[in-house]
């Protein structure tokens, strides 16, 4: 049987080709989102320098991730929207301006509140990038190969994170703060450079159709009209459910958490922070394979991802001695990993459910749910530091919370966003029949 997703190539005006140049153009867009990736995650092995920089508390310290994801979640929809209108190099090109610029003022901020402000500018380049790969790839490769592209894309982005957990992470303890968050903006000049000479928004003779825009009357149709397709919804609720644990662990509390509750060294975290960002990549290629195969997979999968996730965390939390057995850290650490892939299983539910001029639209919806997510279990974490005097037992168990809120909208929307996605199916075979030859 094949995959819903292929009903989008009936509303295209040919499926596109793929092959040696698609992989070239694509992997420049990759290499803006890998470089985002590295400057997002940046803050995840300089928490504790951070602290001792600017003098601040649990709180003050997590309002930078906090703030970052807050101006990253806001932007993903209208990031959508533009993405839907101007393509993606424009997009891109003010994304990589901003996000280099964002972590230019973190390296050189003299103080908590410039080095927020910082964060902000860099977390809104930073919105810019993903949406705009996920268009990339859609208008370069055949349907069928959403998945697996997705999914490398995302393994990708964590390639970039282990950047920051491998390369950063030394640099900052050998060269100081200015010097590692500063040369690493150089990395967004480069990815600039590629941009604006090679990068191009399709394939000739594969343009997409004119589509009217008309202001704000644009806005609200192309917003509606995604946010009414449960798949949309579901895609959404996926992301928001399995990104976040992992996120919160490697963007701000892992190390903290590792270093002072866990009693381990600062060279031990950062492995286990690495093994994370391992599992995560292997995971990946995984997910996408059996996606792309098995489109049933896909729930089974998120839901599986999410059931193993917070049995872990509980097992750790719950472990009756000071310190968890190394065993169970590491197991902790390698099923974390499997949270960024099964939160691309969401777009895999947002896709099918939406016409190529909304896919950017559609895709913002779905990238906001994690990330509301991880803000809201960041900020939680950190006044419940605050208030038990570092306890994190209590202060993890905001994981859970957020869970169970995800988990019942995935439950409650799962069969009207199947029901319709096979509408749409059965709807784009009878169209493709009656296409003359």
């Amino acid at each position: 049987m094949r995959s819903p997703v292929s009903s989008r190539s009936v509303s295209l005006p040919g499926d596109p080709p793929g092959g040696r140049r698609a992989v070239a153009v694509w992997a420049i867009g990759v290499s803006v989102y890998f470089v985002a990736v590295i400057f997002r995650t940046s803050l995840g092995v300089a928490g504790l320098d951070a602290a001792d920089r600017f003098h601040v508390n649990a709180s003050a310290l997590s309002a930078f991730s906090i703030l970052q994801l807050l101006v990253y979640a806001g932007m993903q929809i209208p990031v959508g929207l533009l993405v839907d209108r101007l393509g993606t190099k424009k997009v891109l090109t003010l994304g990589v301006v901003l996000f280099t610029a964002g972590q230019l003022g973190f390296a050189f901020s003299p103080s908590y509140g410039t080095a927020l402000a910082s964060r902000a500018l860099l977390g809104c380049g930073d919105a810019m990038t993903f949406i705009s790969v996920l268009r990339l790839g859609t208008r370069w490769f055949p349907a069928r190969r959403g998945p697996l592209v997705a999914q490398l894309a995302g393994l990708v982005g964590m390639a970039g994170n282990l950047v920051s957990t491998l390369v950063l992470a030394r640099l900052l303890h050998g060269v100081g703060w200015t010097a590692a968050f500063g040369g690493s903006a150089l990395a967004g000049a480069v990815v600039l450079v590629l941009l604006l000479l090679f990068l191009k928004d399709h394939p000739e003779g594969y343009e997409p159709e004119p589509f009217p825009h008309h202001g704000s009357a644009y806005v609200r149709r192309q917003i509606v009209a995604s946010w009414k397709e449960p798949g949309t919804r579901l895609g959404m609720w996926v992301h928001f459910t399995t990104q976040f644990p992992a996120m919160v662990f490697l963007l701000l509390w892992g190390l903290p958490f590792l270093v002072q509750a866990q009693g381990l060294s600062r060279a031990t975290a950062g492995e286990l922070l690495t093994l994370v960002v391992l599992s995560n990549m292997l995971v990946g290629l995984v997910y996408g394979q059996i996606v792309a195969r098995h489109h049933a997979a896909r729930l089974p999968l998120a839901l599986g991802t999410v059931g193993a996730t917070a049995a872990v965390w509980a097992a750790t939390l719950a472990y009756p001695t000071v310190h968890a057995p190394m065993w169970l850290l590491v197991l902790l650490c390698t099923v974390l990993g499997a949270c960024g892939p099964a939160s691309m299983i969401g777009f895999d539910f947002a896709r099918p459910a939406n016409p190529p001029e909304r896919q950017g639209t559609a895709s913002g919806i779905t990238n906001m749910g994690g990330f509301v997510a991880s803000m809201t279990t960041l900020l939680a974490v950190g006044v419940l530091l605050d208030a038990t005097g570092d306890d994190y037992t209590v202060a993890f168990c905001a994981v859970f919370v957020l869970q169970a809120l995800g988990l019942s909208q995935i439950l409650r929307l799962r069969k009207r966003a199947a029901r319709r996605e096979r509408e749409r199916l059965v709807a784009s075979r009878v169209e493709t029949v009656h296409v003359p030859a």
